[in-house]
């Protein structure tokens, strides 16, 4: 009789947010259908998508968060990293053998010690996909030779090195690792999966009727609209449907998609003092439509970003930070007409997932410039790139100038979208069975 084999299982450790970690997501349903049992071991703030949840082969294990904020900083982070250790290696023994860990890196402290002791004392192949540097994330806050930062470079580069396998998100980062760590690590760029698309003008229109429920600013105003049922509105702020179909309004206002974490390596200012500067210009000019700017993320500095706006009073440009679900993410993406990007990445050396998003919707993308980022948005051929809140502001009054009849403009829309029909080519799945499949096969 044919021995049955046994499914191998693979852990994968997020000592973060599971909901708000796409790219693990994506490896986990990657492995998942492979065959592969994966527990999903870290924090639940957020919910996390269904093909997550729903999936058998897949499990989310949810460690307990730290919650202690009395005494000075420094003694909060050292209990942090004392609770974090125990109840990380409680879970991965309490969760059983596995024969792959495939651990989030940053954050370092304590991720990388407890995974690598775990998979020595259970023979586990043991394998760190490098997003980003944790001792450069630090370092936004503290000073270089700060002893604390120092010891978490320290520990970062000691332990990356003992890894059987190494992954990284960018060509920049490969070769960074290579010579200043000696660590060999193979690049898998970010793909956005093919929930990220264009979609039709009836599939926008569906939205825009949904979100208006919630923010009114996506609705349009008129007794007739009152009080209707979702399905007999016919229109909004952006669409209206006639003789049965949907059309675009020609007194829409342009559209702007950013997403942020609201944190130091995301400058936001440059994008307010940007759309301060769109404001102005618009009393000036006759030519500009009004702008509505979606804004979504969570992170520290939020709330002060929101009261900053509140007091900039503006009547022609409105700012919505609306909070969505991971189903509906993808269909705000694709309807809007022009992405923006404020990532400027603490190492230089990581790429903005939030872009590749954009990118398979087939959204044209004003990005800020930093050194790597190159390997994703090349200048003035699938998006423009930017280095200061001047520079975005004329960009954006080119860009919405004589919207949406600028057939000068459109024909850059178009040639745009056209090149990333060839981003879209190679997808998340694709890409990860060519590059990272052959590592769980050994």
């Amino acid at each position: 009789m044919e021995r049955i084999r046994r499914q191998k299982t693979v852990k994968i450790v997020v000592l973060g947010d599971i909901g708000r970690s796409p790219r693990m997501q994506y490896h986990a349903l990657s492995l998942a259908s492979h065959g592969f049992k994966v527990n999903f071991i870290g924090y639940e703030e957020t919910f996390p998508p269904d093909n997550i949840t729903r999936n058998s082969n897949i499990e989310i294990n949810k460690l307990k968060p730290f919650e202690f904020d009395k005494g000075p900083k420094v003694f909060q982070y050292a209990l942090k990293v004392i609770w974090q250790t125990i109840t990380l290696m409680s879970m991965l023994y309490k969760t059983g053998k596995c024969e792959y860990l495939l651990c989030q890196n940053p954050p370092a402290i304590p991720t990388l010690p407890v995974c690598r002791l775990f998979c020595f004392l259970t023979r586990t192949k043991f394998i760190i996909d490098w997003h980003n540097y944790a001792y450069t994330i630090m370092g936004l806050t503290l000073s270089p030779k700060n002893p604390i930062l120092l010891l978490a470079k320290y520990i970062e580069k000691v332990f990356g090195r003992t890894s059987d396998h190494n992954f990284c998100v960018t060509y920049a980062m490969k070769e960074d690792l290579s010579k200043n760590w000696n660590i060999t690590a193979k690049v898998l760029y970010d793909r956005a999966p093919r929930e990220f698309r264009p979609i039709s003008l009836d599939e926008k229109h569906k939205w825009f009727v949904k979100i208006s429920q919630q923010y009114f600013v996506f609705g349009c105003k008129g007794r007739d609209q009152l009080n209707l049922p979702t399905s007999e509105i016919t229109r909004t702020t952006f669409t209206h449907k006639l003789q049965g179909l949907i059309h675009e309004r020609a007194d829409r206002p342009g559209l702007i998609f950013s997403s942020t974490s609201w944190s130091r390596d995301e400058d936001f200012g440059i994008l307010m003092d940007a759309l301060q500067v769109y404001e102005t210009t618009y009393n000036l000019a006759n030519n500009l439509p009004k702008l509505v700017c979606i804004i979504t993320g969570r992170g520290p500095m939020k709330q002060h970003y929101i009261d900053e706006i509140g007091d900039r009073k503006w009547q022609h440009v409105r700012v919505v930070t609306p909070w969505l679900e991971s189903a509906d993410y993808p269909t705000m993406v694709a309807c809007a007409d022009l992405g923006i990007c404020l990532h400027t990445s603490s190492s230089g050396l990581d790429l903005p997932m939030k872009v590749v998003d954009m990118f398979g919707a087939g959204l044209p993308v004003f990005a800020y410039e930093y050194k790597t980022l190159g390997e994703l948005v090349q200048n003035d051929v699938n998006g423009f790139t930017f280095k200061n809140s001047d520079e975005l502001a004329k960009m954006l009054v080119t860009w919405f100038e004589d919207f949406p009849y600028n057939d000068a403009q459109n024909q850059i829309v178009v040639r745009i979208r056209e090149e990333l029909v060839n981003f879209r080519r190679l997808r998340w799945e694709e890409n990860w069975d060519r590059r990272i499949k052959p590592f769980f096969e050994s």
